[in-house]
């Protein structure tokens, strides 16, 4: 594994300014020190732009835009990033220390490989999460596979095939940007190791958002519609 890769961080968020520092430090903590950590604040109206701009003396880069959606933040990130591998961290939610090492090596063995992905858990915020967090310490169990952007790294020129997160959507961006990925065969793997908290609480956006679950609908319809028109471009060519 080379020490010199260059790893961009986009971390979005929308007032999360009780969470956010915590994110950025598990970021910054990483065993892995050669990263570009830009924070995506997609038109907060709390305290995110202060806590996000206190870590400038560290190197972080701090984005505003109008507020446009996760999707759109994570796209402006993407778009600022000057990495060779991409990664994405939520703003309430952390990583432990040696996340980005331990993808770098699977990179490093296979150099086919194009995005890696580890295990989750979720603990819910309090006593549970503080817990689950101490000194970076492992559960033991209660890890599941985490198909989600917060364990994904993903080399530039693979998301660039790809293409951008979709806009419009408030949940479910993530599986659209997913089944795209999967029908253009990015080669893939899912570690056994864990490589992220997720934080449950009343404010996630699967919960804040559950009015736009028509949303999910839409990206199943899409990805149905990418599988019938697969086997017809064939048939013409």
């Amino acid at each position: 594994m080379k020490d010199n890769q260059l790893v961009s961080v986009i971390i979005p968020v929308f007032n999360y300014d009780r969470f956010l520092g915590e994110a950025i430090e598990s970021v910054l903590s990483q065993t892995h020190q050669y990263l570009e950590v830009i924070v995506v604040d997609d038109g907060s109206t709390d305290r995110s732009s202060e806590v996000a701009k206190s870590f400038a003396d560290r190197g972080v880069r701090y984005c505003h835009q109008v507020n446009a959606g996760i999707g759109p933040a994570r796209n402006k990130g993407v778009e600022l990033a000057q990495g060779e591998f991409l990664a994405f961290l939520d703003a309430d939610d952390r990583w432990p220390a040696e996340k980005i090492e331990r993808q770098l090596r699977a990179f490093a063995s296979d150099p086919s490989l194009e995005m890696c992905f580890g295990q989750a858990v979720q603990l819910q915020n309090g006593p549970q999460w503080e817990a689950g967090v101490k000194d970076n310490k492992l559960p033991a169990s209660g890890l599941v596979p985490g198909m989600v952007p917060g364990t994904m790294i993903v080399k530039r020129g693979a998301f660039d095939r790809v293409g951008n997160f979709p806009g419009g959507l408030k949940v479910g961006e993530f599986i659209d940007w997913y089944g795209r990925a999967v029908a253009l065969q990015v080669r893939s793997v899912m570690l056994p190791d864990l490589f992220l908290y997720r934080r449950i609480h009343d404010s996630n956006q699967g919960i804040r958002e559950r009015q736009s679950i028509s949303d999910y609908a839409r990206v199943l319809k899409a990805k149905l519609d990418r599988g019938r028109a697969e086997p017809q471009k064939a048939q013409n060519d």
